[in-house]
């Protein structure tokens, strides 16, 4: 037994059921030594077994000679990933994977979350709930004065896109509970970036409750939130909402790459008319730019979780459904128009028909070949 465990077994004076805090890190070296006397304070006012790991992202910043030193008098340990992507998410899920106890809290590296609350939150796990969230939104939470105009509007902006997934006030909240046991396979979760709890909430189906918390603001160290992190977190939630709606969200995120392409399309037959092209020439021209967007855009959002498969044969098979799709939208103007006199008179209504119709018939050889759920032998790209 190590010299760690052979302390806290000394100094444990209760019974209470023992807890596993995660904390991802990346490069908070000067935060680590202050992290663990606020929760040793706390583990120990109130009797509790615990143990602390640390879910590093390979930070290089001697934080681990730090918790080396730190586990010879307290029961920490880190964890550091080295063979993924760097994101907090992955560190949390690979730290749950190898946690002692079955009870688990998460909180962030920064002091911006109490230890002060991990009992609470830990203890309300056996109050009819899956998880439960240290809330600021609640009654009773809130936040420490020095936040701005522009960094609160953010956050509410922020939570107001994850709410329709979740039913809770602050589903953005990095510091939550959870019980190993109620979580379904680790392998289940698709994460990006750092909102963790929103993937577990959201793919667990867990029941939640909130408890309140005040948020502190960093003193030391710098935030790693920045505009990568921020696109990340709108990639996450339209992953998310096509877990949650399914195909009514495909057909949306099918249009919006659609209505890019045409924006694509209309660009370049623009400049290439000012540019002294013929317009049909321009017109030809044009297509391939827009539909080689469309093609990207859907393989890597509409279509994200089916299999990758060969770029160039996927494209060709994409750009075969968009002209199919355009000679069934134009073919079905002209017959409209030729052989209805309502749509020849009402050419516009016959236009907009045309185009739901070339749509439709995009999107279903897009599901069902070019972005098929199944593939027998392609290789992957």
């Amino acid at each position: 037994m190590r010299q760690a465990d052979l302390w806290w077994t000394e100094t444990l004076s209760d019974s209470r059921e023992p807890v596993s805090i995660i904390v991802p890190t990346y490069k908070e070296a000067r935060n680590i030594a202050l992290l663990v006397e606020g929760i040793d304070e706390a583990m120990r006012a109130s009797g509790t077994e615990w143990e602390l790991i640390l879910a590093d992202d390979d930070s290089r910043d001697g934080s681990q000679e730090i918790v080396d030193t730190l586990a010879d008098t307290h029961p920490v340990r880190m964890i550091v990933r080295t063979d993924t992507p760097r994101d907090l998410s992955l560190s949390v899920l690979a730290a749950i994977d190898v946690a002692a106890h079955d009870r688990i809290v998460v909180m962030d590296a920064d002091l911006s979350h109490p230890p002060s609350r991990i009992n609470d939150l830990a203890d309300a796990l056996d109050e009819g709930c899956d998880m439960s969230i240290g809330s600021r939104y609640t009654q009773g939470g809130g936040f420490e004065r020095g936040w701005g105009v522009l960094r609160l509007v953010n956050s509410l902006v922020a939570s107001s896109l994850a709410r329709p997934l979740v039913a809770c006030s602050d589903p953005m909240s990095g510091n939550f509970a959870v019980r190993r046991s109620t979580l379904p396979e680790l392998s289940l979760f698709r994460p990006i970036g750092y909102k963790i709890g929103l993937e577990l909430m959201v793919r667990g189906q867990l029941r939640v409750r909130e408890v309140p918390i005040t948020f502190s603001d960093r003193t030391l160290g710098e935030s790693k939130m920045n505009l990568r992190q921020q696109w990340n977190y709108l990639r996450h939630l339209h992953r998310l909402y096509m877990f949650r709606f399914g195909d009514p969200v495909r057909i949306v995120s099918f249009g919006a790459v659609g209505f890019g392409g045409f924006l694509i399309d209309f660009t370049v037959y623009l400049t290439l008319i000012a540019l002294g092209a013929d317009h049909r020439w321009a017109r030809f021209l044009s297509f391939w730019p827009a539909v080689s967007w469309n093609w990207v855009a859907n393989r890597v959002f509409t279509f994200e979780e089916r299999p990758r498969r060969p770029r160039m044969r996927q494209w060709a098979e994409f750009t075969f459904a968009s002209i199919a799709g355009l000679i069934v939208n134009v073919g079905g103007y002209i017959a409209l128009t030729n052989y209805v006199e309502f749509f020849d008179q009402n050419r516009i209504i016959a236009l907009i028909i045309g185009v739901l119709l070339g749509s439709m018939v995009n999107f279903l050889a897009s599901t069902l070949l070019v972005y098929r759920r199944h593939i027998a032998s392609d290789p992957d790209p």
